[in-house]
């Protein structure tokens, strides 16, 4: 278990919210398959749900910011001035889909697009510091970034926010863990088999579960589907679903959790 009440470390992982289209429905699927309880901001927060796991800050569900945008999970990395990492963005190929914008007394944040083409979030909390449970049943437990240019990617975030690697790649499977301040803060990859060629580059959430077959079995009850069955790693038992609105996370127990 990770519990955190400040700022995290400037390049981690540091919220995850999914914008939908209905806002209701997501909050009924997840409240039930992760036991959260949901607290709804006002309108000056345009309804923001702020999702909390024994009373700490999990992860967050909003409506979409345009119709034209998918339903997905957004991951967030921590800044310390998200004024001056958009500028590096720019400087490094990235790209700039929300200029740097105040959330109230919340805090700052940007929305940004690297090299290889995943939607990222920039985040400097002021009252919102970030998550405050991690690793966790029913919280956020690590985030990736997979795309078609993983080399491209892994040059842009250690420009950006001083990412240095841990290369894990093997053959058919380029991977690498990276560290924010040199601790382990999540992954960067190359989108290959078994992923499906139309897999688009993005950011993956992976939730920790008790049980990772019988998180499955909830998602299909709940009318969600699997994207990949449950499989067995070193790391733990994984599998990859969609929520009923079609919106992709994976779900991940501890080793030890295999099925038997």
């Amino acid at each position: 278990m990770t519990t955190r009440d400040e700022n995290w470390p400037e390049g981690t992982p540091c919220w995850a919210d999914v914008s939908v289209d209905d806002v209701e429905r997501a909050r009924v699927f997840y409240s039930t398959l992760f036991g959260w309880e949901i607290e709804v901001a006002g309108p000056e927060y345009g309804g923001y749900g702020s999702c909390r796991k024994d009373g700490r800050r999990v992860a967050g569900i909003t409506p979409k910011m345009s119709p034209e945008r998918p339903s997905a999970w957004t991951v967030y990395l921590a800044t310390d001035d998200v004024d001056t990492t958009v500028a590096k963005v720019r400087e490094a190929g990235g790209q700039v889909a929300t200029e740097p914008m105040d959330v109230g007394e919340m805090g700052r944040m940007a929305l940004v697009v690297d090299p290889g083409g995943a939607f990222v979030g920039l985040w400097h909390g002021r009252t919102q510091t970030g998550f405050e449970l991690a690793n966790e049943p029913g919280s956020v437990t690590w985030s990736e970034n997979l795309s078609r240019a993983w080399k491209q990617n892994q040059g842009f975030y250690a420009a950006v926010l001083g990412w240095t690697y841990d290369d894990m790649s093997a053959e058919g499977f380029e991977y690498a863990a990276f560290r924010a301040h040199g601790e382990p803060a999540g992954g960067i990859g190359q989108i290959a088999p078994p992923m499906p060629d139309d897999v688009p580059p993005h950011w993956a959430v992976y939730f920790k579960v008790a049980d990772t077959d019988a998180a499955v079995a909830e998602v299909e009850r709940l009318g969600g589907s699997v994207s990949r069955a449950p499989w067995d790693t070193e790391f733990g038992r994984i599998a990859a679903v969609e929520d009923d609105q079609g919106v992709f996370f994976m779900v991940m127990a501890d080793p030890g959790q295999e099925r038997r």
